[in-house]
């Protein structure tokens, strides 16, 4: 009880002093803030500044001597002050009728010295800092550098990175920064895991992501580099890949990175949700809008019942049916897709509905993160402007229009309220990468011109002076070639979506019986004309020139053609022509190709002064199917065409002509069957005026070999036929072969996704041949799919 007494006395007596000391302070406070209310000075007094001039001090408080000023006006002046990034310290008191203003000064960064890296140049470091030279130093500005670093040595696989710094006084408050780098060693990726996946197999998901397990070449693909942003991104294929494959309830479960400190090594784990596979219902088309008739827009929809369900069909079924809207007149229009599941029979009812949408207009877009690729760059891939009506069908195509520039690691597009409720900002995000390559390498081919060992170096932007132009200037050679080329490309051509450029080059080549140099240029225009279709128009001039090597001359065995001969007599050879390109282009993924057509048809006469005169025709089909999307096995059916006809008095020389290649039929050399002169050495085919050919392939992952090496196996079958011919040879001889007769071939090969560019070793066995053919079972150089 005595306890319990003396503890409610101790509170009583607590609440009674607070009951006392409360009001008293709150009244001195009030006093001292109506003072303050009331006060006026009549200097300002700056203290403690060394480089800061007191009168810049000054100028940035709004406190004026003679003026009345308050406490809230003292809370502004700090703030201020603060605010310019200059003091580290500041205070603002009355004393007297001087009001003083005591600053202390951050000091001044002379130099930010980088020492211990070399994987990451001091450029780069620099841009990623926050201190720089004649800028104030701060320790949270140092702190927050630290982190800074570790991040981009992270970006390029060193996680383990450690960082010490070093502030070194140089007087007169001036100090050097030195960050001391430990790299450390390369962090790895020892594996990526899939759970609940059923439908596609680890590897097959392996590849549709861009993040890969490392392999002893990891070192120059740079592709098993662990960053989350990078792996959001995969997550965002992986949805993709499946939405457009029918399975429309996928989703990621978690995606996460697992750093053994032991090993340094991530193991990275997708779990997913695979959901059941749909194929679309009933599709139709409403409208609230009376100008525009369902049935009519019903054509423009790319869904129809029956087929495996798509978001990619979806989507550019609704760019469709906006387009047209717009084009009739209603930029408003408003297409909503509304998906009716069916559980039982795993189908998707898509019903297109199209509405007035809100009136809304652009008032600016806004670009950020765009350091060195200019505004207009940006600007020209929005198919709207300031000023034009919103439409979001329009902002997601730029967005990916943006994507396939590879100017950017990331593009995000995304809108803020205007000044007006009928006004929206459109505000785009991008984070630049580098689009500049130095390569240098080497290689070997068993065939075609370039046969031998050959080096290449080359100097490339995509994004010359920040411009989005293309420059590309490479030289190269082998035993038997020489190299020599200048490519320019501008993507708008004044202003316009026309891709405009040039080419410039140098080929020497060295042949058995004669040697070849030609010299050439090409001015080039390329128009989309839908998102499939696109065509390019181009003038061609070179100049040819043929000689009989001196090898042949001195060899007594060595019987050239008489077309040869005659070719090289008349030379140099001037040829001037023009040509046109159309292009139709499918294929879901041009580096790895799944699915899809791609089609070129080719038209060039020569004959607009020069020597030449004739008109060349050619064609080429590929059709792309993945047969088994769990084995990932994709066949391909490939089909060619071509016909040359000459005019004028000279007709076709031998080399206007078509000859032989891999790309015709595999298991032959180069110029190897086909019309033949029967009274040169080795019966030396001229080559023909009509070829077809067609060649059917299965590719499929090679077993073993790890997913990000980049290896896949082939088995193929091809036929073709080169026949026809309209040169002279010898009066004593007549070209032979000319009639069409059909080779086939059967082989295996492998395919290398290599960091020198695609790269194939087939190995083929012609089954149906001439006498008079020359064969090559085993070929081996740069792979070129279309």
């Amino acid at each position: 009880m005595k306890a319990a007494f003396k503890f409610k006395s101790a509170v009583s007596a607590a609440a009674l002093s607070a009951a006392l000391i409360v009001p008293g302070s709150a009244m001195l406070q009030f006093v001292a803030v109506s003072a303050a209310e009331a006060a006026v000075v009549s200097r300002i007094e700056v203290r403690g500044n060394q480089r800061v001039d007191a009168e810049t001090v000054r100028n940035y408080i709004a406190i004026k001597p003679g003026r009345q000023f308050s406490a809230t006006d003292i809370d502004e002046a700090v703030k201020a002050l603060f605010g310019t990034g200059l003091f580290s310290d500041v205070r603002v008191n009355q004393v007297g009728s001087s009001l003083v203003v005591q600053v202390s000064e951050y000091q001044v960064v002379n130099q930010v010295i980088f020492q211990g890296n070399k994987k990451v140049k001091d450029a780069q470091l620099a841009a990623a800092v926050q201190l720089k030279p004649r800028g104030g130093f701060s320790q949270a500005a140092m702190d927050a550098d630290i982190e800074a670093i570790k991040s981009a040595y992270s970006r390029v696989g060193r996680d383990d990175v450690t960082v010490t710094t070093q502030v070194m006084d140089l007087g007169e408050n001036r100090v050097n920064v030195v960050y001391t780098i430990t790299e450390g060693d390369r962090t790895k990726i020892a594996s990526i895991n899939f759970e609940g996946n059923s439908a596609y197999s680890d590897r097959r998901l392996s590849d549709v992501i861009s993040t890969k397990r490392s392999n002893f070449l990891s070192f120059l693909m740079r592709d098993d580099i662990y960053d989350a942003d990078r792996l959001r991104a995969d997550e965002e294929a992986l949805r993709r890949f499946y939405f457009n494959r029918g399975y429309a309830d996928f989703q990621v479960i978690s995606a996460e990175g697992v750093l053994d400190p032991a090993t340094n090594q991530y193991t990275i784990n997708f779990t997913i949700d695979e959901g059941q596979r749909y194929t679309f219902g009933d599709v139709s088309v409403e409208s609230t809008i009376p100008e525009l008739d369902p049935t009519q827009l019903q054509s423009l929809v790319e869904t129809t019942k029956g087929s495996v369900y798509s978001a990619k069909d979806v989507e550019d079924s609704i760019v469709a049916l906006t387009e047209r809207a717009a084009g009739m007149g209603y930029a408003f229009a408003q297409v909503t897709p509304r998906g009716d599941r069916n559980f039982e029979n795993h189908t998707i009812s898509v019903v297109y509905t199209i509405d007035q949408g809100q009136r809304a207009y652009v008032e600016r877009i806004e670009i950020r993160g765009n350091e060195r690729t200019r505004d207009f760059v940006i600007r020209r891939e929005f198919d709207i402007a300031e000023g034009d009506a919103f439409n979001q069908v329009l902002i997601q195509r730029a967005k990916k229009r943006l994507e396939a520039l590879n100017f950017f690691e990331s593009v995000q597009v995304s809108t803020a309220p205007g000044s007006q409720p009928d006004q929206v900002v459109l505000v785009v995000d991008v984070v630049e990468k580098s689009t500049g390559e130095f390569s240098i390498g080497a290689g070997y081919s068993t065939g075609g011109e370039n046969a031998g060992a050959t080096v290449e170096g080359s100097i490339t932007e995509r994004n010359f002076l920040g411009r989005g132009q293309f420059i590309r200037v490479s030289a190269g050679g082998g035993e038997n070639s020489r190299d020599f080329g200048l490519s320019f490309t501008e993507p708008y051509f004044l202003g316009y979506r026309v891709a405009a450029g040039f080419d410039v080059y140098r080929r020497t080549r060295e042949y058995d019986t004669y040697d070849s140099d030609v010299t050439g240029g090409t001015i080039r225009f390329g128009l989309p004309i839908t998102e499939n279709i696109s065509t390019q128009l181009a003038y061609n001039l070179s100049r040819e020139e043929y000689e009989i090597s001196e090898d042949c001359t001195a060899d007594p065995n060595c019987n050239p053609s008489f077309a040869i001969v005659d070719a090289a007599k008349i030379s140099p050879w001037i040829k001037s022509s023009v040509s046109g390109t159309l292009v139709y282009n499918t294929i879901d993924d041009m580096k790895s190709p799944h699915d899809g057509i791609y089609a070129n048809f080719n038209v060039e006469v020569a004959g607009l002064g020069g020597d030449a005169k004739f008109a060349k025709f050619t064609g080429r089909a590929t059709y792309y199917k993945t047969l088994s999307e769990e084995l990932d096995v994709v066949g391909l059916v490939s089909g060619g065409a071509g016909h040359v006809v000459g005019f004028g008095d000279d007709g076709l020389r031998v080399f206007d002509q078509f000859q032989a290649n891999s790309r015709m039929i595999r298991g032959f050399k180069q110029n190897g069957f086909g019309p033949y002169d029967p009274g040169a050495s080795d019966d030396t085919h001229l080559g023909g005026t009509t070829y077809f050919n067609a060649s059917v392939e299965a590719q499929f992952p090679v077993p073993i070999v790890p997913e990000s090496f980049g290896l896949r196996g082939a088995v193929f079958a091809d036929a073709a036929t080169l026949y026809g011919s309209e040169i002279r040879v010898d009066a004593g001889d007549s070209v032979l072969g000319t009639d069409s007769k059909w080779r086939a071939s059967v082989g295996v090969g492998l395919l290398w996704a290599s960091p020198f560019g695609p790269l194939r070793i087939d190995y083929a066995v012609p089954v149906s041949k001439e006498d008079s053919d020359d064969t090559q079972e085993f070929n081996f150089g740069i792979s070129t799919r279309f």
